[in-house]
């Protein structure tokens, strides 16, 4: 990522500064609403793969850190934990396997392959949000199938919350979802940053100087948006990021395809 023009590393910042936000304001999306933008700039997944994963760890640690410590000025008796604990060990009993099949897929998988399989799978989750039809489940035959899935898709491109948080929600107290999803992505992305670096992958250290700080401007904003979209009815806003997702995620297929043709 070091000979890009000014133009792209405008973008990259404002999109990173967009992914903050996201993560922040509703404890998912900061991949699967980012990284198909992010593609279209400059089509290396794996440039970006450990960025968005560093990020994740930075803030999710620090957020959920916030909560803890607010949960522990209200004192025994005052209010419910901030995290569910018995989901997460459901879920990464059945995440874990995949994930790491996964995380060999993408890093031994040509970029083009890797970036194709990103527009298919956001586009698919576009449609979710414009019909306003998110995966559903009501067996746990499903709901544990939606995790397997979300594991390997998590593993090989960091954007599988719209497979996961529909099982998550059903299953989460909404006051603790947010949190309850941070700490499993930080577990998540921890064996994926470590698979990273076992494997030799650039994990851009250099551009956490200037990308970290663009993250956490779009943070601190979410974290104002999070109050708000608790209390609110945020269909529109799916509907809308959903239409984007999706021109983006087309957009980037044809090019693909026109360029390898």
């Amino acid at each position: 990522m070091d000979d890009l023009q000014a133009w792209q590393y405008a973008l990259i910042a404002l999109l990173f500064m967009w992914g903050g936000f996201v993560r922040a304001s509703l404890g998912f999306g900061g991949s699967v609403l980012t990284l198909p933008f992010l593609l279209m700039v400059h089509n290396e997944p794996l440039v970006f793969l450990p960025l968005i994963a560093v990020h994740l760890l930075f803030f999710s640690f620090i957020t959920v850190g916030q909560s803890h410590l607010r949960e522990r000025r209200k004192g025994p008796g005052e209010g419910s934990a901030a995290v569910d604990w018995r989901f997460l060990r459901y879920a990464l009993a059945l995440m874990v396997v995949p994930k790491l099949l996964g995380v060999a897929g993408v890093i031994t998988l040509p970029a083009n392959i890797v970036s194709g399989f990103i527009f298919i799978v956001v586009s698919v989750y576009a449609l979710t949000y414009i019909l306003d039809r998110p995966f559903k489940s009501n067996s746990r035959a499903l709901d544990a199938l939606f995790l397997v899935l979300g594991g390997y898709v998590s593993g090989t491109s960091l954007v599988a919350a719209p497979l996961v948080v529909p099982v998550a929600a059903s299953r989460v107290d909404r006051h603790q979802l947010r949190d309850t999803l941070f700490v499993l992505w930080f577990v998540l992305v921890s064996l994926k940053l470590a698979a990273f670096f076992l494997t030799g992958v650039d994990l851009q250290w250099r551009h956490h100087l200037w990308l970290l700080p663009c993250a956490a401007v779009g943070h601190v904003i979410g974290l104002r948006f999070h109050d708000y979209a608790l209390n609110s009815d945020t269909r529109l806003y799916f509907r809308v990021l959903g239409v984007g997702l999706l021109a983006v995620s087309l957009t980037g297929l044809l090019r693909m395809a026109l360029f390898q043709g």
